[in-house]
């Protein structure tokens, strides 16, 4: 891997065999998910298929939400390139039974496996992309061009598989996401990946599967991180939820409109992310998620004014450019938040929590509008959105440098840690990039001005 300098992330053979790899999975997910709800009809009719789909989606989340950190500890220790191939591997061969499921039992059990490899998967593809890309400022790029990859997957999908249903039958689309995770083991295979470290936590595998929780629960940008995050998913629930019901009743063709719609919220999310680089260079990440979290609440109000067909397209695409501006920076907050050794676990902390929120936002957005309609329960869940982002403001401080003075004396003067950088006084203070670790288990307090 070469170490000259660049300024693009396409520029770095590693990152583009990375990035194919991501979006060959991302296709491959997007169109199992579109394979799992025809299956849930295929089962359950129009009668149960949402309640099998519900069931299904739920198995999913609790997947990404109790094994994630478990996956990492696993797999700490192993090469990277060969866990990550191996993933693929098994999400492919998982896939080609599914085909022939004909029981909800049969299709959860496969389901659970394939999310619980889904789960290992993302938090440690995200840890690699930062050791690729060390500089910060193309690293935040390349979390551009990652946000794009998913915003395009979720509209591509369904129109890829609507293409492919023509010539096979639905229960095999299956298969050819399968076919979609052979590209992103190819790709896999043809990538360079940086040299492991091999500095490794130790312990007991339940203190290293919590270590990124730790890690997490104790760096006060992490906190903020992720009340901005669960922020935002309380009022963009609403949208994922909604959006075809809306198309429905008050667009009044649910089928002609909801994909125009999800189509200006996709427009609208790859302008926020190619934006995103230059507004963190103005202001900083906090500053620009907090304006995203803003940003959606102001075009959730947007729901009491008497819209026109284009004012709810404009709308839509403000909701995709506002979840961008949250969603986008959250890869450079942790890069900046753990040592490499501490990445993954750090990725799979954010991984199993983003979920968690996700899984409180989905049945509320949708019980809420159930109960008082969808205008109010859009309302009520922006002032939600608003208030946790406030809180989140708290948490995490405005004044927040790499670079944190500290002391340590409890340290001899002979020790490793204390040679790295110059000290002062008999308390040993110095100063450097400040991570919670060994040697640093609590965030300092921050002195008084």
């Amino acid at each position: 891997m070469t170490n000259t300098p660049i300024s693009s992330p396409i520029a770095n053979p590693a990152f583009r065999t990375l990035f194919a790899a991501q979006v060959f999975s991302l296709l491959a997910i997007g169109l199992m998910t579109v394979a799992m709800s025809l299956a849930a009809y295929r089962i359950g009719g129009v009668a149960a298929a949402g309640q099998i789909l519900g069931f299904l989606l739920a198995v999913k989340m609790v997947a990404y939400v109790g094994i994630a950190p478990l996956a990492e500890a696993f797999f700490a220790g192993w090469r990277r390139k060969r866990v990550m191939i191996g993933l693929d591997a098994a999400r492919l061969l998982l896939l080609l039974p599914m085909a022939f499921a004909t029981e909800v039992w049969q299709i959860a059990a496969l389901a659970l496996i394939f999310f619980a490899a889904s789960s290992g998967f993302t938090p440690l593809f995200q840890s690699v992309v930062p050791d690729v890309l060390p500089d910060e400022r193309v690293y935040g790029r390349a979390l551009i061009w990652s946000r794009i990859a998913y915003t395009l997957e979720s509209v591509l999908s369904p129109v890829i598989a609507a293409m492919v249903l023509q010539v096979i039958a639905s229960e095999f689309l299956f298969w050819v996401a399968a076919v979609a995770f052979l590209g992103s083991i190819l790709a896999l295979v043809a990538t360079g990946f940086p040299p492991d470290t091999g500095e490794h936590r130790k312990g007991p595998f339940l203190s290293r599967a919590m270590n990124g929780l730790h890690i997490y629960r104790r760096t006060p940008r992490l906190r903020g991180l992720f009340l901005v995050n669960f922020a935002l998913s309380l009022s963009m629930a609403w949208v994922l939820v909604n959006s075809v019901v809306l198309a429905g009743g008050r667009l009044g063709d649910a089928e002609r409109h909801f994909p125009i719609l999800m189509a200006f919220y996709g427009l609208g999310a790859a302008v926020g992310a190619l934006a995103v680089s230059r507004l963190i260079e103005a202001l900083d990440e906090r500053r620009v998620m907090l304006a995203g979290a803003l940003l959606h609440v102001l075009f959730g109000l947007g729901i009491l004014l008497p819209l026109t067909y284009v004012g709810h397209l404009a709308q839509w695409a403000g909701f995709g450019m506002a979840a961008s501006l949250v969603l986008t920076p959250g890869g450079l907050v942790i890069a900046r938040s753990a040592r490499g050794a501490n990445r993954p676990a750090v990725f799979a902390a954010q991984f199993s929590l983003s979920h968690a929120g996700w899984l409180v936002a989905y049945p509320l957005a949708g019980a809420l509008s159930g109960s008082t309609g969808l205008d109010l329960s859009l309302v009520i869940l922006s002032a939600l959105t608003l208030g946790m982002a406030a809180v989140g403001a708290r948490v995490w401080p405005a004044a927040d440098p790499l670079r944190v003075p500290h002391e340590h004396p409890e340290l001899p003067e002979d020790h490793p840690h204390l040679r790295e950088v110059p000290i002062k006084g008999p308390r040993h203070r110095h100063e450097h990039a400040y991570y919670i670790d060994d040697q640093h288990a609590i965030w300092p307090a921050p002195r008084p001005a």
